[in-house]
């Protein structure tokens, strides 16, 4: 129930539309319940003997039966339509803020979440709103009404019958409740696994050059096999569970009937049961059990869609762990400085990754971070963006306390140019400008040629209108990472990260890209990451991390002379 409330709220917006389909509904109900009167009253007339004054009332009640169902399709049309374009839309919404939710959640949050599983609460799950809001809840209220507007008419016929034919429904409330609590838990694992199955699909398709390259093509065909028998066994322990109960439903039904009919002989034997009441009560029987049946079947669609609903409901009620303080102003004007003072990081899984790091960034300088691998660089990096928040300690810019301002403005205030660079399918051109959609042609050529890509550029077949397509793969590696820094040039953001931004090209690609480095130093400030001690040589301060804590700090030809970690690595590399 608690579920059900949360759901109603999210489509209180769209009451207007359910409104209608709801009087709808209800109207359709109640021309439903009043048709099999005027065909019994029909039948009274012919049994008793047709006259001249008969077949007149016979024809008004004809013309009023036609009405009936004239005005029956006009209300199944806005009953069945306007729920489902209520659900429908509903469902857009939820979807929008489902990504909106996954958007905005600290990168700590997908560790341990597969993209195609998210992919899957967002399409497939969200998707049984509709079956829930444009089916389930109309469908109800329609056969609660008609349930209790046929058992008001049959009580008001006979209602020594109405009770015998209520007998049966006790033990269809019952079945109804075990039916519910042995099936739900098997929809939730079948769409668990469904998500599962649409993470490894996700995985393996952007993994195909690996598994083509290592022959894995039989092994993952088998492991994807096992994912989609997983999803299936699951569905049909459900679907079992489903075949056992709808016909244990009808049975107990047509036991109601079978009650029903005997006992209406009997009652026309001793109590004189007029004809005409006899054909009007079984005629009400028909509509009597299946609004029954209706919610026995509904109770099976329900738990399937409950169940995809608590996998979306648990990503929108999922805590937002960085976000804005309630005091937060906007970070304006940022020149660069950039101060850590005693910061330490640990992640929840626990191990500490940075202990007590402080240093001082000036405007428009470039601290360079190298040391060995998994030593906290990038997370150090992370932690300006608060993509990560420190356990203690404090990151000020300009003086500001970045915890104090808002994500927005300093994000505004950050370029990142990450070691894989991660492009989207689209052009060239669209990927500079992908932070500054309204830049002029000239500004992106301008960014290109501070990156050193524009000759690479006009080369290709469409210059920058080329597609890059999935993740860039069309262009190198060296190319990728020169449109990514052709990308933080064009946001002119005073603070631009370099994490590992030579790491994978040649040495010739390697000098375009520190050209394109070198062309921006002195007007940014820039921190960056590498393993190459070639590219950061110039920088104005290097840090050496070890451990988690800040072991040297210096200039190139400093830290050469103290002999140390840095010398050590430099003498290694040439």
């Amino acid at each position: 129930m608690k579920l059900l409330w949360k759901l109603s709220r999210e489509a209180v917006r769209y009451r207007k539309l359910y409104f209608i389909a709801i009087f709808s509904t209800l109207m359709l109900t109640l021309i439903n319940l009043i048709a099999p009167k005027v065909l019994s009253a029909m039948t009274g007339i012919v049994s008793e003997g047709v006259d001249e004054s008969g077949m007149q009332l016979i024809g008004k009640l004809t013309i009023i039966l036609i009405l009936l169902y004239l005005l029956r399709i006009l209300f199944r049309f806005l009953s069945n339509y306007l729920a489902h374009k209520a659900a429908w839309y509903l469902v857009g919404d939820l979807r929008t803020r489902t990504y909106d939710k996954l958007e905005r959640m600290h990168i700590g949050y997908f560790h341990d979440k597969q993209t195609g599983d998210l992919m899957s609460r967002i399409v497939n799950d969200t998707r049984d709103f509709e079956l829930l809001y444009a089916h389930m809840i109309p469908e109800t209220i329609t056969n609660l009404v008609t349930f209790a507007g046929v058992l008001a008419v049959l009580l008001w016929i006979n209602w020594k019958l109405a009770l015998i034919t209520c007998a049966p429904i006790p033990l269809i409330f019952i079945s109804g409740i075990i039916f519910s609590k042995k099936v739900r838990p098997y929809f939730k694992i079948s769409q668990k696994k469904m998500g599962e199955l649409n993470g490894k699909l996700q995985d393996n398709l952007s993994g195909i050059h690996e598994i083509q390259s290592f022959g894995r093509e039989e092994y993952e065909t088998d492991q994807v096999n096992i994912s989609n028998f997983e999803h299936i066994k699951a569905m049909l322990t459900a679907l079992k569970l489903s075949a056992v109960f709808h016909p244990s439903v009808e049975f107990i039904s047509s036991l109601g009937t079978i009650l029903v009919v005997g006992f209406g002989g009997y009652l026309a034997w001793k109590e004189g049961f007029k004809v005409e009441d006899v054909v009007a009560f079984l005629l009400y029987l028909g509509l009597f059990y299946a609004p029954v049946t209706g919610l026995a079947n509904l109770l099976e669609n329900m738990q399937q869609s409950l169940a995809g609903a608590e996998r979306v409901m648990a990503v929108l009620d999922a805590p937002c762990e960085i976000s804005d303080q309630p005091e937060a102003e906007d970070l304006n004007e940022v020149k660069g400085d950039i101060v850590f003072e005693n910061v330490s990081f640990s992640y929840e899984t626990g191990g500490t990754v940075l202990d007590d790091v402080s240093f001082h960034c000036p405007p428009g300088k470039m601290l360079a971070l190298v040391g060995p691998t998994g030593v906290g660089k990038t997370t150090l990096t992370q932690l300006i963006s608060r993509f990560y928040e420190p356990s203690k300690g404090c990151i000020l810019i300009d003086g500001h306390d970045i915890n104090k301002v808002t994500l927005e403005s300093l994000r505004q205030n950050i370029s990142p140019v990450l070691q894989d660079t991660f492009l989207f399918n689209g052009t060239i051109s669209e990927n500079i400008s992908y932070a500054v959609p309204e830049a002029e042609e000239e500004e992106i050529i301008a960014a290109a040629k501070a990156a050193n890509i524009h000759q690479d550029i006009l080369a290709m077949p469409d210059g920058y209108n080329t597609l890059v397509g999935e993740r860039g793969l069309r262009l190198s590696g060296g190319q990728k990472q020169r449109v990514a820094i052709a990308r933080a040039i064009l946001r002119k953001s005073p603070i631009i990260i370099l994490d590992e931004a030579t790491a994978s090209v040649d040495v010739e690609t390697e000098q375009q890209i520190q050209q394109a480095i070198n062309g921006i130093s002195g007007s940014r400030t820039i921190i960056a990451i590498a393993h190459r001690l070639s590219t950061i040589r110039n920088a104005d301060k290097i840090l050496v991390i070890e451990n988690g804590r800040v072991a040297e700090s210096g200039t190139h030809e400093e830290l050469l002379e103290k002999g140390g970690i840095y010398a050590r690595m430099s003498r290694i590399q040439e």
